[in-house]
């Protein structure tokens, strides 16, 4: 599971149980969902329930609301966790909310780069499970092998230059989206198989089951500058896009 999920539920657990220990020692509060609890057992025992029993069983969970709504452990809890999941939701799309922030206007990006090194062997750990973005910031290219379980994965290759001739991003996936942002003036070919799925690439889609497909665009021949992408996966779209 990826950190910020894991740490998102270790606070969302601790709120909880702030909560409950607010609850146990405001002794009305106590009573007041305890009384919401009693009518809802009494609602749901007897099958099929009758008027007075359907009464019964939302006078108990309007109780049960009202009385949780006054811990503010719980506000916590909720306004944490639209946060988290609001802010978590634009990583995974990709928007840049300060992009055209007056403090970025004149801003001069450096690109990081490392000395040349010897073909040593790499290795290097890869995540099973959860959403990924690569291309967040500039970065100097290198060939993307991804292996993954489940999980939605974002390439955006805009934050960096590709080399003249060849270069591959490969995507394994068990189940998962799949989308990969391109640059204009680089010639792309895409070779996919799936067991179901669709495939967006540039203004043409697919619709795969049990399929293999591989698509160029109109440049690949005669354009020096080349990105292949290799994708296989069970279940899950995938999307090549001009950014």
């Amino acid at each position: 599971m990826n950190s910020s999920w894991r740490f998102f539920i270790v606070v969302e657990a601790l709120l909880l149980i702030f909560a409950v220990w607010q609850i146990v020692n405001n002794v009305e509060l106590l009573l007041l969902v305890l009384f919401g609890i009693f009518n809802i057992y009494l609602a749901l025992r007897k099958s099929p329930r009758s008027g007075f029993q359907n009464f019964q069983f939302v006078l108990g969970g309007l109780v049960i609301f009202f009385s949780l709504i006054n811990s503010p452990a719980l506000w916590v809890m909720a306004v944490f966790a639209v946060l988290f999941i609001g802010l978590k939701g634009v990583e995974i799309s990709g928007i840049d909310l300060t992009k055209n922030a007056f403090w970025r206007k004149k801003q001069i990006v450096m690109v990081q780069t490392e000395q040349l090194k010897s073909h040593n062997n790499e290795r290097k750990k890869q995540q099973l499970f959860g959403n990924q973005r690569i291309g967040n910031d500039v970065y100097e290219w290198d060939d993307i092998n991804i292996s993954l379980i489940s999980g939605d994965t974002i390439i955006d290759l805009g934050n960096t230059l590709l080399p003249k001739d060849d270069n591959i991003v490969i995507v394994r996936k068990g189940i998962g989206r799949t989308r990969i942002l391109v640059p204009l003036g680089i010639a792309i070919s895409l070779e996919h198989a799936t067991l179901v799925g669709n495939v967006q690439f540039e203004e043409e889609q697919f619709s795969l089951k049990n399929e293999s497909i591989k698509i160029y665009s109109n440049d690949y021949d005669e354009n020096p500058r080349r990105l292949k992408i290799i994708t296989n996966t069970l279940l899950g779209d995938i999307e090549v896009i001009r950014a």
